[in-house]
């Protein structure tokens, strides 16, 4: 079975390739979360990936089959930040030299990561601006351009996180993730398809950056003219063709969730369960919290906990907003 150029064998390959250098991210039980609900939640905790992300498991095994001539002129990528930082910790790892331009109001936490990691950091415009200038970049420098998530060697990556999903957890009915540009939900859907699994994943958007829902309703891959979430980690301007491709055919839908959603279940996340997701990495479980997705209440449900990088001024502002 090939889905969208990828076999059970090629996420098999992206998994043995990057081994021992992502972690193996636990899958927690919530008791708090299931009685909300009313079924048996999981917590599949990608804020403990390295990095702080899920983002790495693609950027790594794309960084890791460059040729020689690749690696030699180095990489570029486009981000809001984890794909960014997953980017400069990979290519670093691999002794590669990387450039990532991201947005104007990109998070100073993941900005200063990046940096940190290795990169070198370009700061330019919104989203669509920021697309255009890695492009001319990576001309100018002849540099390989890595994507954020519209890659199938980045969704072979991602997969693992599907992986491991299923091999901890067989019994599993819903698996929820928040989108983007879909790398990450349509990689966990190739994963549960390939592996013959019955299992309905659902991917989450929030209002204001709903390029994959748009993509559902328009019938191939669209770009969106105007993104405005605090979810920045949930905010490509468009959906990844690979990625509608692989969701439209495997994954049930794509729900929308409000802003303020998204900050309720973060505040629950850290509150209830200890656990510092990032706006983006609360979204699924906003949606469950609204009763936007129907589930089997006798088999469980494992949501992505996608990123913990939470910037703290942000944190802070969005902590006093709840409590007001």
């Amino acid at each position: 079975m090939i889905i969208a150029d990828l076999t059970l064998n090629r996420l098999n390959e992206a998994r043995r390739r990057t081994e021992g250098m992502v972690h193996r991210t636990p899958l927690l039980h919530s008791q708090t979360l299931s009685d909300r609900i009313g079924a048996p939640v999981w917590l599949k905790c990608e804020n403990l990936q390295k990095t702080g992300a899920f983002k790495v498991r693609g950027a790594l095994n794309r960084l890791l089959t460059l040729s020689d001539e690749e690696r030699a002129r180095g990489v570029s990528t486009v981000s809001a930040g984890n794909h960014a930082q997953a980017v400069a910790w990979a290519a670093t790892s691999a002794g590669v030299s990387s450039t990532v331009v991201m947005m104007e109001h990109a998070s100073p936490t993941k900005v200063r990561a990046s940096r940190e990691y290795g990169a070198e950091v370009i700061l330019h415009g919104d989203a669509s601006a920021a697309f255009h200038k890695v492009q001319e970049v990576s001309d100018e420098r002849g540099l390989t351009f890595v994507h954020p998530f519209d890659d199938a060697d980045v969704v072979a990556g991602h997969a693992s996180c599907g992986l491991e999903i299923l091999e901890d957890l067989p019994e599993t009915g819903t698996i929820v993730v928040p989108v983007g540009g879909g790398g990450l939900s349509s990689s966990i859907a190739a994963a549960a398809a390939l592996s013959g699994t019955e299992v309905d994943v659902w991917g989450v958007e929030p209002t204001g950056a709903d390029a994959m829902h748009a993509s559902f309703s328009a019938g191939q891959a669209v770009q969106i003219d105007q993104v405005n979430t605090v979810a920045d980690g949930l905010g490509p301007p468009m959906a990844g063709a690979i990625n509608y491709e692989i969701l439209s055919q495997h994954a049930r839908g794509i729900v929308l969730v409000e802003d303020s959603e998204i900050v309720s279940a973060m505040m629950l996340l850290l509150v209830r369960t200890k656990l510092l997701a990032e706006p983006s990495g609360a979204a699924g479980l906003a949606a469950l919290l609204q009763g936007k997705i129907e589930v089997d209440k006798e088999r469980p449900v494992v949501i992505v906990i996608s990123g913990g990088n939470a910037d703290l001024d942000q944190l802070a502002r969005l902590i006093q907003g709840e409590a007001c």
